[in-house]
């Protein structure tokens, strides 16, 4: 298990005193500094959502109910599989908070190269990005919009992965925000065949016509989390922490059938 996992596990279960965190700190495996306190204060400009009260560190999500967490729910859209061989070349984002969406990001990226397959989904060519801004600014805007709020994406690995390496890549640090896969909060909520997001779409009557574009697909993800939430046991599912453990544990028997 990585060092950081272990980190979050102790201040799920409780906060820690402000010394304490610091020697857990010492122990990560991936230092960028030797003192603590600033390796601490690269973790939440990275998006680490950690506060100090008194004299102690507490973990936000653990304490912070779902009505009052924002979620940014996030999509990509890429020339390629990974990078730095293949880069974002639109995202899109969304606030939402107890059932509204608050706040929204989009942009294209400029990029030199799109594969014709990629144009063929995504409908976006090289034309349309001549004019648009650097891959780097657009990640720094896109930072400064998600602040340490709740990274959340249909299938959150890919998109998670690819930002934070983009991000690796421009020297603008890495993310270290809390996660949450649509796709497995789904398949614990209820029960349908498929749970691609097309098919949530027309499952959950999503009136959003376009499909593989940024900010149209964080949209429909957004409308994926808002009827999980909806349909989640709110006696035992209160915080943050509670609803990403759900994401991760094994499927549950009773579920909604669509």
């Amino acid at each position: 298990m990585h060092s950081l996992d272990r980190l979050i596990q102790k201040l799920q279960s409780n906060d820690l005193v402000i010394e304490e965190f610091y020697k857990e700190i010492s122990k990560l495996d991936i230092p960028f500094y030797t003192d603590s306190q600033l390796e601490c204060e690269l973790l939440v400009s990275n998006g680490f959502p950690i506060e100090v009260n008194y004299n102690k560190v507490a973990l936000k999500t653990a304490h912070t109910k779902i009505k009052d967490q924002i979620f940014c729910v996030v999509d990509i859209e890429t020339n390629g599989g990974k990078p730095p061989s293949s880069q974002i070349i639109e995202i899109g984002a969304v606030k939402y908070l107890n059932g509204e969406i608050i706040d929204r990001y989009e942009s294209l990226i400029y990029a030199k190269e799109i594969p014709e397959y990629i144009q063929e989904v995504t409908n976006i060519t090289p034309k349309m990005l001549e004019n648009a801004p650097s891959i780097r600014q657009v990640l720094e805007e896109f930072k400064i919009f998600l602040e340490d709020h709740v990274f959340v994406a249909h299938d959150v690995k890919f998109d998670y992965k690819f930002i934070s390496s983009s991000l690796e890549q421009y020297n603008l640090g890495k993310l270290r925000n809390r996660s949450l896969c649509t796709i497995d909060l789904a398949q614990r909520v209820f029960e349908t065949p498929k749970y691609g997001l097309q098919s949530l779409k027309e499952k959950l009557n999503i009136d959003i016509v376009e499909h593989h574009r940024a900010l149209s697909d964080a949209l429909s993800s957004t409308y994926v989390l808002d009827y999980c939430l909806k349909n989640i046991n709110k006696q035992y599912i209160r915080t943050t922490e509670d609803l990403i453990k759900l994401s991760k544990t094994k499927k549950d028997k009773i579920r909604i059938k669509l």
